[in-house]
């Protein structure tokens, strides 16, 4: 897994504050010039809003230089035919925090694949996540969401897998085996499981 730089998506149905929107994209790109913020909609009108959002706040963010930089280079407001389409995207770029900023999060929810962390509905801001709501904060950054999850306790623990065969479980699994391991011309794989095939 690979923590940082922060990134954020949003998926919105156009229907939430844009100044709302425009907020949560800065709490991302405030932490570094290298964080990336998206927002995902397909409503054209609300991204020109949002945009608009954009130029009146942040004249007046404390940290204004590294958002005007991050949103520069990692920034983007895209327009999609619609919020099954925004999913789509979501799971190519696979972010670090997702919002679902939609009237439905449950359904829109069900077509996302890779994440870091799901937040879902219009008031629960990635912030939240950050400091209160309860989630690892330590999340798959650079599209590592298609194949790494947020740290957890596994990732502190060694572990070892246990596998006890009996003399019948060895009999049905060994066949297996035997065709798998001869597929893959691994003779003595084959064998070994062979040799513990009960005969008829």
């Amino acid at each position: 897994m690979i923590a940082g730089p922060s990134e954020i998506l949003i998926i919105c149905d156009g229907k939430t504050n844009p100044d709302w929107i425009a907020m949560d994209m800065f709490s991302q790109a405030e932490h570094d010039e290298n964080a990336q913020a998206i927002l995902i909609s397909d409503d054209g009108d609300y991204l020109e809003a949002v945009e608009q959002s954009i130029n009146e706040l942040l004249p007046g963010m404390e940290r204004a230089e590294i958002i005007r930089a991050s949103l520069s280079t990692r920034g983007a407001l895209i327009k999609v035919g619609n919020l099954k389409l925004a999913a789509d995207v979501a799971n190519i770029i696979a972010p670090e925090h997702l919002e679902l900023s939609v009237e439905e999060p449950e359904a829109l929810s069900e077509n996302i694949r890779h994440a870091g962390a799901i937040f879902m509905g219009r008031y629960t801001a990635e912030a939240l996540g950050d400091y209160c709501a309860g989630p690892n904060h330590v999340l798959p950054t650079s599209s590592t969401a298609r194949f790494s999850s947020p740290l957890g306790v596994y990732d502190f623990q060694k572990r070892s897998s246990l596998i006890n065969c009996s003399q019948v479980g060895a009999d049905t699994l060994g066949k297996t085996a035997s065709i798998l391991a001869r597929g893959e011309s691994l003779t003595a794989h084959a064998r070994s499981a062979e040799y513990r095939i009960k005969s008829d």
